[in-house]
């Protein structure tokens, strides 16, 4: 009798199996990442001041300039508000044609009057300009060219601030021209230090790509505001804005006690446009009140009663942007309930089978019916995914190999 015959085991090498190696992180998500973080300090900057401002002064200034608003004073907001959001939207439409991209003077004042609101209500004071922005660009075909549109005509906007307000602080009573001479030499130091910073981070560049990112930018700059057909129309209307947020600051003195001349407001007024362009607010609050309580202060007019000129143009602000809520809420409906309802398709005729659907004169079984009605294949593997499942074949008995 001879010995069973025992299972071989096989001793061949098994294959070693590389170890996964983890995906780095893309290079690109930092770049958002680092943008959120600025956005977060900003707003986080901007809180601070407030909270600075209301342990020092208290909420009085706060509540009596609230107070204080009544309805002339809101319909004269929003009629300042009109003419200064027609002129930008104006302005922003001489700069897009510049660029050729269209943009009728109706839809522009709609946009305006949206981005204006969504500054307002927003943390930033900049993501309704980025919406705009966005917006139109995508609308017009070119992302690229309406971004650079609407940074343009914000950069207008800008320079005017700057030209008049340089003028302005340097030529009539104000705290900053009594420091005017001491502090010139400290703001050439700086000013010739960020040029030169500017100027190492270009030249790290690639002289081909510099090149033409430069030309770039200076062409559009030249098509877009500095051409003869836009140059006076952008240069007016700049001019009506800036003559529109003076108006508004010198009105919400006004109403919040302040018996200061206009010739002494206007500087005042500059200082506190010129903070509300830093990106350090919560919605266009933090640093103008900021600003503007120092300005007063150093005026001799009150700090408190700067904190609450600043608040009531804050809340003036705020309601001339108000019809951008009409115009989100009407294009939200427009989009929701303009769209017509897909007709229902029409059954089609049945077709007669064709001489190829026969196969020996049996009708054959389409291959999208055999789909359309076999198992699926999640079902397959639940069901072989229970221990010791196999499926029976010829009639025979399972057995263990058969598992």
């Amino acid at each position: 009798m001879s010995a069973p015959t025992l299972p071989t085991v096989s001793t061949a090498p098994t294959a070693v199996l590389p170890t996964p190696v983890r995906p780095h992180a893309p290079t690109g998500v930092a770049a958002p990442r680092r943008r959120a973080l600025r956005a977060h300090l900003g707003t986080l900057a901007g809180t601070a001041v407030l909270a600075v401002l209301v342990w020092r002064l208290g909420t009085g200034a706060f509540l009596d300039g609230l107070r204080r608003i009544d309805g002339p004073t809101v319909l004269a907001a929003l009629g300042i508000g009109l003419v200064t959001t027609v002129f930008s939207a104006w302005r922003w439409a001489l700069v897009a044609r510049g660029l050729r991209i269209r943009l009728p003077l109706a839809a522009a004042v709609a946009d305006y009057y949206r981005a204006l609101f969504l500054n307002a209500a927003l943390p930033g004071g900049v993501l309704g300009d980025v919406h705009r922005a966005v917006r139109h660009g995508r609308s017009a075909g070119g992302l690229g060219r309406g971004v650079r549109a609407v940074v343009l005509e914000r950069v207008a906007g800008q320079l005017a601030l700057m030209g008049v307000g340089a003028g302005v602080l340097l030529t009539m009573p104000s705290p900053v021209r009594a420091e005017a001479r001491h502090l010139a030499p400290l703001v050439a130091l700086a000013l010739a230090g960020a040029l030169a910073v500017v100027l190492a981070l270009r030249m790290n560049r690639a002289p081909a790509r510099r090149g033409r990112a430069v030309r770039t930018a200076l062409g559009e700059a030249r098509h877009g505001l500095l051409s003869r057909r836009n140059l006076p129309g952008i240069a007016l209307s700049s001019a009506v804005v800036l003559a529109g947020h003076l108006t508004m600051f010198v009105l919400a003195a006004r109403v919040a006690g302040s018996a200061a001349s206009v010739a002494a407001l206007t500087p005042l007024a500059v200082l506190a446009l010129l903070a509300m362009g830093l990106p350090l607010n919560v919605g266009g609050w933090g640093p103008r009140e900021g600003v503007t309580a120092w300005a007063f202060g150093a005026a001799g007019l009150g700090a408190g009663t700067g904190l609450g000129v600043a608040v009531v143009y804050g809340v003036l602000s705020l309601v001339a942007s108000l019809p951008g809520v009409a115009v989100l809420v009407g294009r939200r409906y427009a989009a929701r309930y303009t769209r017509s309802p897909s007709e229902p398709s029409e059954p089609s005729e049945p077709s007669e089978p064709s001489e190829s659907s026969y196969v020996d004169g049996v009708p054959a079984v389409s291959a999208v019916s055999s789909a359309k009605y076999s198992p699926k294949e999640s079902a397959r593997l639940s069901s072989s995914s229970f221990p010791f499942s196999a499926e029976p074949s010829e009639g025979r008995p399972m057995t263990p190999e058969s598992v």
